[in-house]
């Protein structure tokens, strides 16, 4: 049988933890940051949990994680 291939743009995106959850960065903190408060910068740089709902289909690009 053939490997499945990896989701090359979620292998960069998501990662899992030891639990098997999965993790994501925040967008929209790159560029125009000026306009942007401390905090609302700060809470952009924390990563978080995908979703319930969302994780089955990240965890099939990532057959390998």
């Amino acid at each position: 049988m053939p490997k499945i291939k990896t989701h090359r743009g979620a292998k960069k995106r998501f990662h899992l933890t030891a639990s098997g959850k999965v993790k994501r960065g925040h967008s929209h903190a790159r560029h125009i940051l000026t306009k942007k408060t401390a905090k609302r910068k700060r809470k952009l740089d924390q990563n978080v949990l995908v979703s319930v709902a969302d994780a089955p289909k990240v965890k099939a690009m990532l057959p390998y994680a």
